[in-house]
């Protein structure tokens, strides 16, 4: 029995950083919800809620993100007709120091929690922790959930809002949203077949305010690990889909994946470019932060896959490893990117 679960073990092993799941985890529901800009782009019907007032209610922007993070955490458990307390453990993260809004958003629930902190990227983080735990064996349910807000981002990052700064073309605008999945053993028409961790890629860029540009090699990283370690190509995939390169960092990463022998141009999707509206909503490079790659997976992406229209994503959200601290300081901002291998599941045949 002990060699039967090391051998299994092996085989869920693949190449350097991934790993493909024998009895591959689902994502059972999953929940968005956004503020007034965010429901006024493309994605604007999409979505499970909006709000036209981003501060939700309450007194500041923090506490706005919390509410975010709480009402996509009990949307996602009422789709999947379950309770807090059969959710074995929360993984979520955000962008603020310490994980605030996080902690305070899912403190009503008493889910056991570990607190992340991917930059961008902590959706696919929770995503890959979240399957993990449930292929091992850990628990029945496990739930992520991430979120960010531009108010508060702004002003941990960059200026508070009454200062009217002005911003460069190459920066991007903080998406208003919060992301919650419920992952489990459950069949559902979406699977999570497989992951690719990635590592920290730094290529000494100093520009926070061209994100795009400071991720875009460690998405290409991840892609090309995930390729490599899986055996498979661009062609292997209906979509892949990065969480918030944005305009510039897209023709990056074409170039940079260009350079190891792939071309994704035709596969290729930036949640970053598709929430908002460039013409119309002046987000200069698109959009940014943990709620873009999250609510974009909930509302568009995973519908997709639900209905069978995409069989194969290669999801891989993108973060800019930077603190108040770090970047004041004149150090460089270093990119991670995890891959999250989406693959819609024929339910019925899989129970007969």
């Amino acid at each position: 029995m002990e060699q039967m679960e090391q051998r299994k073990q092996t085989e869920q092993i693949r190449g350097s950083q991934s790993i493909v799941f024998t009895d591959a985890p689902y994502i059972i529901s999953a929940a968005s919800v956004v503020g007034s800009k965010e429901g006024e782009g493309p994605l604007g019907k999409f979505f499970d809620m909006t709000s036209q007032d981003d501060q939700f209610g309450e007194k500041t922007w923090e506490e706005a993100e919390s509410t975010m993070q709480k009402e996509a955490c009990v949307l996602a458990l009422g789709k999947a007709r379950i309770k807090a307390e059969e959710i074995r453990y929360l993984f979520g993260g955000d962008l603020l120091r310490q994980g605030v809004a996080t902690s305070m958003g899912v403190e009503a629930l008493q889910i056991p929690m570990f607190g992340l902190f991917g930059a961008c990227s902590t959706s696919g983080e929770a995503l890959a922790l979240c399957a993990m735990s449930v292929a091992a064996g850990y628990g029945e349910y496990m739930l992520g959930v991430t979120s960010s807000h531009f108010g508060s981002a702004e002003k941990e990052f960059r200026f508070p809002l009454g200062y009217a700064n002005q911003r460069p073309l190459s920066a991007q605008w903080t998406v208003t949203g919060s992301g919650a999945f419920v992952v489990g053993r459950r069949k559902s028409r979406v699977k999570i077949k497989g992951i690719t961790v990635g590592k920290i890629v730094d290529y000494g860029l100093k520009d926070s305010q061209n994100m795009g540009a400071c991720m875009a090699p460690a998405a290409t990283d991840t892609i090309v690990r995930n390729f490599e370690d899986m055996g498979v190509g661009p062609e292997d995939y209906e979509r892949i889909v990065t969480g918030d390169l944005g305009y510039i960092g897209q023709s990056i990463l074409f170039d940079l994946v260009k350079g190891k022998g792939y071309d994704i141009r035709k596969k290729h999707m930036d949640c970053g470019m598709t929430i908002y509206d460039q013409e119309t909503q002046d987000t200069h490079s698109g959009g940014s932060g943990c709620g873009c790659a999250a609510t974009t997976l909930a509302s568009f992406i995973l519908p997709k896959i639900e209905s069978g229209e995409w069989k194969r994503v290669l999801f891989v959200p993108t973060g800019a490893l930077m603190s108040t601290v770090s970047y004041n300081e004149g150090a460089s901002v270093p990119g991670i990117a995890h891959g999250i291998v989406l693959e819609h599941s024929e339910m019925e045949q899989e129970e007969e």
